[in-house]
């Protein structure tokens, strides 16, 4: 099988998107002096200023050099403003940047990064995938039983990783409160 330029762009995507959260996490982290909770409105403003150099800078350099594929710096259609293009694009773009503040604010309520990949990255892709199919079908028909076997392994594998974060809790080693409250509870009863 050859790989084509658009797998390899899918591949990219996979490799950033899977830094993503336990750099952020880091970044948080060194940002509040070792609490990541402490550290995410800061994070947050600097994953902004990666957006502004990543999604504004390159774009203007891409359409000024006329590097962009034949693209043209012009939002117009049939001689008007394409403000339907516009407003889907920049709802797909905030939309982004709210996974991003949900991905930051996550972390700084106490989430660990081992935890909320599997879940962002599993869920995202089922919400994504039946909105995909709700909204622009392929023209083939309906995908067969792979497809939508995929979406169901993609949500056991979450709920996989929701059952293993409870067994873990429940193996964490208890507050002398929670230890006293727990010595009580198991008192006989008289």
């Amino acid at each position: 099988m050859k790989l084509e330029l658009w797998q390899a762009f899918v591949l990219g995507t996979v490799l950033a998107w899977g830094v993503y959260v336990p750099v952020l996490h880091e970044g948080q982290k060194k940002l509040g002096d070792d609490k990541p909770s402490a550290g995410s409105v800061r994070a947050f403003l600097c994953v902004g200023l990666a957006y502004l150099l990543t999604a504004v800078l390159i774009p203007l350099c891409l359409l000024a050099l006329n590097l962009a594929g034949g693209e043209t710096f012009s939002f117009s259609r049939e001689g008007a403003f394409n403000w339907e293009g516009v407003i889907f694009a920049t709802l797909g773009g905030v939309a982004g940047a709210a996974g991003a503040l949900g991905i930051v604010l996550s972390i700084k309520a106490g989430g660990k990064p081992i935890y909320i990949v599997p879940l962002v990255f599993a869920g995202a892709p089922i919400v994504s995938s039946i909105v995909a199919l709700l909204w622009h079908p392929p023209q083939e028909g309906i995908p067969d039983w792979k497809y939508f076997t995929g979406i169901v392994l993609a949500a056991l594998g979450a709920g996989l990783v929701l059952y293993s974060k409870s067994e873990l809790d429940m193996r964490k080693p208890k507050t002398e409160p929670q230890a006293r409250a727990q010595a009580m509870a198991e008192l006989p009863k008289w």
